[in-house]
């Protein structure tokens, strides 16, 4: 949260949280954004969260809160958009990892590595139904349209 606090003050923007530990904060959290009067919301990457995608998604749609997420499926979902880190790059990696120590090579001579690979996901209907038009450099930069 240090970093997104950071980022939000230096775009010149306000950050307000809440804070979900488990789904049942869900009932006081969702309905808490009310009086915050947010202009976007931001649901970061947390699997109690994707466990509980769906009634969030449903949340912020019917409160017509443009909400970015951090996992696709939240798109899937309905969510206006996501983006994330590319699982399946990132799987495909995590095997070439495995078939270097299965033959041989010793764990602690590969190196750390982050995922480079990122998905961008719109849900095209979602931001109609919302009355948002989805500016053409972001429908260039997509790797996948929900239509």
């Amino acid at each position: 949260m240090r970093y997104a606090q950071t980022a939000a003050k230096t775009a010149g923007l306000t950050l307000d949280t809440v804070q979900i530990r488990n789904a049942s904060d869900l009932e006081t959290a969702l309905p808490g954004l009310g009086p915050l009067h947010p202009d976007a919301a931001l649901v970061i990457a947390d699997t109690q969260l994707l466990a509980q995608r769906q009634r969030i998604v449903e949340f912020m749609n019917a409160s017509r809160l443009p909400a970015i997420y951090a996992y696709s499926e939240f798109a899937e979902a309905g969510g206006l958009l996501s983006y994330s880190t590319d699982f399946d790059a990132l799987f495909r990696e995590a095997a070439v990892y495995v078939d270097k120590i299965l033959r041989g090579t010793n764990p602690g001579d590969l190196p750390v590595q982050q995922p480079v690979k990122f998905k961008l996901m719109i849900n095209l209907k979602t931001a109609k139904a919302l009355g948002l038009t989805v500016p053409p450099i972001l429908f260039a930069q997509a790797d996948e349209v929900i239509e």
